[in-house]
């Protein structure tokens, strides 16, 4: 498949800074969009197979980039947390595009922060379809699970939240900001092997050149080990009230062993967990055919 990108882009600055967007519309008026979030080390570019089906299917499809992501501006205050990033695209699909509800579509950060939306937000959100995300950690519902990811990729995240300064400094170029990227998704594991090609790869690490742009987000990574990182506390925990279809790319070696069993004591009202093997952590590009399946199966009626 084609990774030339071929959706308008849009800007709007409903929270003091350039945020960057697709809106896919389809025929007709719909009240709801289909709001999908991208992760790190991501962009929009994360849905440019599934936009074009999901649009074809029906909905308005509205893809951010988030604060310092792509072509978005980098946020005035200085966060980029998951509060901050829940708060610019609420203002940006309620407030700028005036959507009375969405569907929520999103994984890694992505998850995160459309977590926090459903709860900050519950009566704006009409469902919402998580893939490869943080969870909440539920001691005692969880006990028994595997909910440590392999430590031998996580040490990117302690360097990125304990010394993003000290890592910045290191790469001086912007082929070396890309190089960095790049291992995301290839060697770290991320992805299911062969997943992406040199193309694909290339593709999604354009974006990253600009050495102080990818500085600022690490600020997510940041806000992990420090208060003063966050614009406040999210609201991270059960959700109990939001219709969650669970997807789960099972070669992922960054995400909990166990995902699908965390996600359905987190969900109370939980579709799924549907398993999709030989698949990794970026489901809408490795799997772009099943996951619009069971995206549009779980908003037939809408």
């Amino acid at each position: 498949m084609s990774v030339t990108p071929r959706f308008q882009v849009h800007f709007a600055s409903p929270r003091g800074f350039r945020q960057a967007f697709h809106l896919e519309r389809a025929h007709g008026r719909n009240d709801v969009a289909m709001l999908c979030v991208h992760g790190w080390p991501e962009t929009k570019r994360l849905y440019n197979r599934v936009v074009e089906p999901l649009c074809n299917a029906g909905f308005d499809v509205v893809v951010p980039d988030l604060r310092a992501f792509g072509e978005s501006e980098m946020g005035p205050d200085g966060y980029n947390d998951v509060v901050s990033h829940a708060r610019d695209i609420h203002a940006l699909v309620h407030d700028h595009l005036g959507y009375d509800r969405v569907i929520l579509v999103g994984g890694d950060l992505g998850g995160s922060v459309i977590q926090e939306v459903a709860l900050r937000w519950p009566d704006w959100v009409d469902r919402m379809v998580l893939f490869n995300s943080p969870l909440p950690y539920l001691k005692s519902e969880m006990a028994g699970l595997a909910t440590r990811a392999d430590a031998s990729t996580r040490d990117y995240f302690e360097r990125q939240g304990t010394d993003a300064d000290g890592l910045i400094a290191e790469l001086t170029t912007p082929d070396a900001c890309r190089s960095y990227v790049a291992e995301f998704y290839g060697p770290r594991l991320w992805a299911y092997p062969g997943g992406f090609s040199a193309a694909d790869v290339a593709y999604h690490c354009e974006p990253f050149g600009d050495a102080r742009r990818l500085r600022e987000t690490f600020g997510n990574y940041e806000s992990a080990y420090s208060a003063d990182k966050r614009v406040e506390r999210p609201l991270f925990g059960r959700n109990e009230s939001t219709p969650t279809l669970v997807i789960f790319g099972t070669s992922d070696h960054v995400i909990y062993p166990d995902f699908d069993k965390m996600a359905a004591v987190v969900f109370t009202h939980h579709e799924g967990p549907v398993r999709i093997e030989n698949c990794g952590h970026f489901v809408p590009w490795e799997a772009p055919e099943r996951f619009v399946e069971l995206t549009i199966g779980f908003c037939r009626d809408r």
